[in-house]
């Protein structure tokens, strides 16, 4: 039985789930249906605006949202922001408060500085060059992309091997602003709750939605709409997944049981 055959009993309408080493997809069950992913919109938001960086367009330590917060802040959720609107609950850098709004802050502030809307920008910046012609922003920068498994994995791909942004990308995933506790959401409170630049930092928190076989470097991100993306440096691989049914207590077991499986038959060692 291989790790991705327990995909068939999960207790959702659709599944499809790619492993993803650094020479492209490795494995795959289900349809290339185009689905949701709410919250792994924001990794595709903060390759765009790392590209803007790398060009010189924006600087990740210039001043955007509250008073005293900059792009970086923003990328890392440290800016203060509440999570849905502009309250400002915290003096940027002193918690880790997981902020929709700041992400939209930031996309509109990319968006005035380049001139430019900001969906454009992630399809020419983003989405063309990874071949991810089926996925599109068709609402928020922090949650509105839309596409199939495929442009998911090519992702994943992506952000194993950097193309984009190769010279930004050590920075983007490893903490920023680390030692910020916070909640995570759907886990609760971590301490610490360390975030890189539009990316999760899986570290050592407990309870998580990743396998207790990835390494304390795996970064990515979750999504209300029962999707995920990680992907372990250390084991060279990714697992993304797109689901039909919203993200909840179905999730909390079966997403970690996968994840280990996939380390054990999809490991570094068995990496063609």
């Amino acid at each position: 039985m291989g790790a991705l055959d327990a995909v068939a009993s999960w207790p959702v309408g659709t599944a499809a789930v790619a492993v993803v080493g650094p020479a492209g997809v490795r494995a795959r069950v289900g349809p290339d249906t185009g689905l949701p992913w709410a919250s792994v919109t924001k990794p595709l938001t903060a390759l765009a605006v790392l590209r803007a960086v790398d060009r010189g367009d924006v600087a990740l330590d210039e001043p955007a949202g509250p008073p005293g917060s900059t792009v970086r802040h923003l990328l890392a959720h440290a800016s203060g922001l509440a999570a849905e609107d502009n309250a400002v609950l915290a003096s940027p850098g002193r918690r880790r408060i997981y902020s929709n709004s700041g992400f939209e802050l930031l996309a509109g502030f990319v968006a005035d500085r380049v001139g430019r809307p900001f969906a454009d920008l992630l399809r020419d910046d983003v989405l063309r060059p990874l071949g991810m012609a089926a996925t599109s922003l068709d609402g928020s920068p922090a949650g509105g992309a839309r596409g199939p498994l495929r442009d998911l994995a090519a992702l994943g791909r992506e952000l194993l091997a950097p193309t984009l942004v190769p010279d930004l990308m050590p920075a983007a995933t490893r903490p920023a602003f680390p030692g910020l506790a916070g909640i995570l959401p759907g886990y609760g409170r971590q301490a610490p709750n360390d975030w890189g630049l539009g990316f999760e930092i899986r570290d050592g928190k407990r309870p998580h939605w990743t396998g207790a076989g990835n390494s304390p470097r795996t970064f990515g991100h979750f999504g209300r709409s029962g999707t995920f993306l990680w992907v372990d440096p250390d084991a060279r691989l990714a697992l993304a997944c797109l689901t039909d049914r919203e993200f909840g207590e179905w999730a909390v077991p079966l997403w970690p049981e996968l994840s280990d499986a996939v380390l054990a038959e999809f490991g570094r060692d068995a990496d063609p």
